[in-house]
């Protein structure tokens, strides 16, 4: 089925100065873009319904390229614990953080996740997010990574989103395994890992590589199995300090590196090399009060492209808005407007292998994207809080958010 939307303002996102045709139609088929330029160049089609959007502004749909959005409990005490001066790695060594997580979450059922996550993720749906990522990790152990990944897949085919999961095995050492984490690192490469896999429930296989969490050689070990298995590979890395576990990520032609405050110039060089996708993320570094920025300047200088993400979770980014993370972006890390929509739309899907889809609007990608009532696409950006008046487009069909 043909339909055709006219009426409107393109930010193409395809290269460019957020590659904009003014006064421009999309014809889309069924799910698919089929046809997009100026109005005055519109084919002849059969359409069977042409969509007025109003002198709307069109952007692709946006990507949050990386969350943590199911997990059980909430960690609101420790929130009022770092503001009282307590710091992350002290909270984790008092038993809090991820392992408060982890052990609300193995309580939860599978549907007690599915009902929290699924409300989460309608926050951002409603917000214009049209696909995402979903990692497990607060799990750590293959029960309850399987529960995790099975309500990811459980919201892709409920929800009018796709969404990418990616199992964080190596997010943390769990309780069962103090003191042995090489053991841990074989239960996850030599157990988990290809469990998991074969059950049709991976996309990618991410790690924390930091002080706390894991270090460079036992990633290593996670992204070895990971290429076994034909999967592709992610890393948090350089959050809390310089371990280099970007170059690493790179090595192994990671899609993305995450976080980045430590990143130093010689990672950036690898990142480069390699394609590499930097995410950043706002959240974290506003709710962790962080002072040491992510090297922006330097990702510029290379060419390496960043995404932007809202990496939703209890502990240390509990946001439930991506327009939000624009303007957090562009307020506190420099980046200008346009870098920070490139960053939830082309380098987003780009984030997640979903780039000959998915992040902008060409011939032949998924039909889907946003037509936001604003003067500028600069606005998404501008805006901080509230809601942005939108349609949401979604393969080809407009989701009444409201109703959701």
């Amino acid at each position: 089925m043909r339909q055709v939307w006219r009426h409107c303002h393109a930010a193409t996102m395809a290269g460019g100065t957020y590659s904009v045709i003014h006064s421009a139609a999309i014809v889309t088929r069924a799910d698919r873009i089929e046809w997009i330029g100026p109005d005055s160049e519109l084919p002849a089609v059969d359409a069977a319904h042409v969509h007025d959007l109003g002198g709307a502004w069109v952007t692709p749909g946006l990507v949050d390229c990386h969350t943590h959005l199911v997990f059980g409990g909430d960690r609101s005490r420790e929130f009022e614990q770092r503001l009282q001066g307590v710091d992350y790695a002290t909270i984790a060594a008092q038993g809090g953080g991820i392992a408060s997580t982890v052990r609300a979450t193995r309580a939860a059922t599978e549907d007690e996740l599915f009902a929290s996550a699924h409300r989460r993720a309608l926050h951002l749906l409603r917000d214009g997010v049209t696909t995402l990522e979903i990692k497990s990790g607060y799990g750590l152990d293959l029960e309850n990574e399987r529960k995790m990944l099975r309500v990811a897949r459980r919201l892709g085919q409920t929800l009018p989103l796709t969404v990418r999961a990616t199992c964080l095995a190596a997010h943390a050492l769990p309780p069962e395994f103090t003191g042995r984490p090489d053991e841990y690192i074989d239960e996850v490469t030599l157990r988990m890992l290809p469990a998991l896999a074969a059950e049709g429930l991976v996309d990618a296989v991410d790690a924390f590589c930091e002080h706390l969490a894991f270090t460079p050689e036992q990633v290593e070990r996670v992204f070895r199995a990971a290429v076994r298995l034909n999967l592709p590979v992610k890393l948090h890395a350089e959050q809390l300090s310089s371990l280099h576990g970007a170059s690493l990520a790179a090595r192994y032609g990671a899609l993305s590196a995450d976080h980045l405050e430590y990143l130093t110039e010689s990672d950036v060089l690898a990142m480069a090399k390699a394609g590499t996708v930097a995410v950043l993320l706002p959240g974290a570094f506003y709710a962790l009060r962080e002072t040491q920025l992510p090297p922006v300047d330097l990702l510029r200088q290379h060419g390496v492209p960043i995404a932007i993400s809202t990496d939703l979770n209890p502990g240390t980014s509990p946001v439930l808005s991506l327009r939000l993370m624009l303007s957090m972006a562009c307020t506190l890390f420099r980046m200008t407007p346009e870098e920070a929509l490139a960053g939830v739309t082309r380098n987003g899907a780009r984030a997640l292998g979903l780039s000959a889809t998915h992040g902008t609007l060409e011939v032949g990608k998924v039909a889907d994207f946003v037509a936001w009532e604003i003067t500028h696409p600069a606005e998404l950006a501008y805006w901080v809080g509230g809601d942005v008046a939108k349609r949401v487009v979604r393969h080809g069909a407009v989701l009444d958010v409201a109703a959701l």
